[in-house]
């Protein structure tokens, strides 16, 4: 059967790992993409600075691209955006505070008057394509977030984006319960489902017991108070914003991307802050200290934002002050906790007092828990079930949850990044598999550094480098002199003098002894000698000139 006749899903990110989400929907020659995400680097993952999908199926078929979506203005669902726009130029289709954040990002890189942004509202139906998309709001850690009700010409797809079902918001606005039993009475044919917690028992808290939280940190604070989370997590602007004034102190901004779209979320209504209790970071930090609230980025413990070079002391503005109360109001993103662990303890060193989701509800899921997950599976009652959003664990994890509610085994998809769904007739097959990896980000640099420079610079940096420079004479091709050698992180300075003359020796008889000038033979031949001396395997390159 071709193509033509089928509904393609095809996951380029987001299913298999928490990040960089992306989803494509194809018919009949007409692209639908959902969500345009980047992912943050393992430890391991030396010199990067974020990861995105391998979007190279939506280059090749750039002109099939009927719209974008974007259901929320969390990095994991718009930090791609202007890399995918900049070459898929197709339609953006955003919620209003959503567009607001896009734009902050398009016009860093000079593309937002390029763009074709659209506002779309919750509740609002719009045809793209053959898709017809109906937005329906849920609740999740940002304003304005969305799930997506989408009526292709195989059956009604429901694709949730990130949700829970928080019944005391602190916007007043719950999921649209309505609207997913609706589509449970039409008939959905696929779920999509956000499976981020679905190891988690139980209930997602509400945003609201955030509130006293932070009234508990602000009531004992003996100084001032520097709040880190994301830069685009206004729900949690706003609820700092009201312990300021609950308890009389002036709140400032500090970073470009804290700054924007603290602006953006302002000039749109979805962030108030009574003029009286908003600072620049200048008169901020010539208040007294009990006055004062920075709110930064930082809660993941990366190196270069506020809070991580407050903990190393590089921070150009302020440094960290005894009696200072830090407070990281996020989750640790898988792989981040070894980073943010050492970030806290050096805060701490540097006299600070450090609160964090571990000891105090600073910070709440904005992704729903099992017991919410398997409401929403008997509330839709799909036919058949993709868990998304999620590492494979907990894609397993949520699949479980769905049987678990009468959900056939047989109709339900487990499936990772660039494996393609198939729903045709009424039934869900496999597809064929197409790129679903990572795109590596490295300043200007994107797609550049692939996986086997990531495993040279982890080589690099567990076992340090041997360099070996031979000059030979290009006539007889003997050694002009005794070949350099130089180290660098394998060992120390003493012990690299001690074992040279031993590479040397190696190296001359190979030289002169046989008349090799085979770099690689030289390199493998030294790297034995160094593993029989030392048991190590540093990286050996070998650097031959003629003269």
């Amino acid at each position: 059967m071709s193509k033509q006749n089928k509904l393609r899903i095809i996951p380029l990110g987001g299913l298999g790992e928490v990040g960089k989400n992306m989803m494509a929907y194809e018919y009949d020659g007409h692209i639908l993409v959902v969500d345009a995400g980047l992912m943050f680097p393992d430890n391991d993952m030396l010199g990067v600075d974020y990861i995105i999908p391998d979007f190279q199926y939506l280059r090749d078929n750039a002109k099939q691209v009927r719209g974008i979506i974007i259901t929320h203005g969390h990095e994991d669902h718009i930090g791609a955006v202007r890399h995918l726009l900049a070459e898929v130029p197709a339609p953006v289709y955003a919620t209003p505070l959503t567009r607001g954040l896009i734009e902050v990002k398009l016009a860093r890189s000079g593309l937002a008057s390029q763009s074709d942004l659209r506002t779309v509202q919750a509740g609002e139906m719009v045809q793209i394509g053959p898709f017809q998309v109906e937005f329906f709001h849920v609740c999740h850690s940002v304003p304005d977030a969305v799930g997506l009700g989408i009526t292709t010409p195989e059956g009604l797809i429901v694709h949730t984006g990130d949700y829970k079902f928080d019944q005391t918001p602190v916007d007043n606005w719950p999921t649209d319960f309505a609207k997913l039993a609706e589509f449970s009475r039409r008939g959905v044919a696929v779920l999509l489902a956000d499976s981020t917690n679905s190891d988690r028992p139980g209930w997602t808290a509400s945003e609201r017991v955030i509130g006293p939280a932070l009234d508990e940190v602000f009531r004992t604070a003996p100084g001032r108070i520097i709040i880190a989370t994301f830069a685009s997590l206004i729900a949690r602007m706003q609820q700092v914003a009201d312990a300021t004034v609950r308890h009389g102190r002036k709140m400032a901004f500090v970073g470009t991307s804290m700054v924007d779209n603290a602006k953006i979320a302002q000039t749109m209504g979805y962030l108030k802050i009574p003029e009286t209790a908003l600072v620049s970071l200048d008169e901020a930090l010539h208040l007294k200290d009990k006055q004062v609230v920075l709110m930064c980025t930082g809660s993941q413990g990366e190196p270069s934002s506020i809070i991580g070079r407050l903990s190393t002391g590089t921070n150009r503005a302020f440094d960290v002050e005894a009696g200072d109360t830090i407070v990281l109001s996020s989750h640790p993103i898988p792989g981040n906790e070894e980073a943010i662990s050492k970030t806290i303890n050096r805060l701490f060193r540097r006299g600070a007092n450090v609160i964090y989701e571990a000891i105090a509800a600073v910070h709440v899921s904005g992704h729903a828990s099992s017991e919410e997950q398997k409401l929403l599976l008997n509330l839709v009652r799909p036919k058949f079930f993709v868990p998304a959003h999620g590492e494979l664990h907990q894609l397993k994890r949520h699949a479980w949850l769905a049987r678990q509610v009468g959900i056939p085994e047989e109709n339900i998809l487990v499936v990772e990044n660039g494996q393609t769904i198939e729903l045709s007739g009424g039934k869900l097959s496999l597809g064929e598999r197409i790129p679903g990896g990572y795109i590596f980000v490295e300043g200007e640099s994107v797609g550049e550094i692939d996986v086997d420079v990531m495993r040279e610079r982890e080589q690099l940096a567990r076992s340090g480098i041997v360099l070996i420079t031979v000059a030979l004479d290009k006539y007889s091709n003997r050694l002009l002199r005794d070949p350099e050698v130089i180290t660098r992180g394998f060992i120390s300075p003493e012990d690299a003098e001690a074992l040279a003359p031993a590479i040397q020796k190696k190296v001359t008889a190979l030289v002169n002894g046989g008349g090799l000038d085979d770099e690689k033979v030289i390199a493998d031949a030294v790297r034995s000698l160094i593993h029989n001396e030392t048991r190590r395997r540093p990286m050996v390159f070998v650097a031959m000139t003629k003269a």
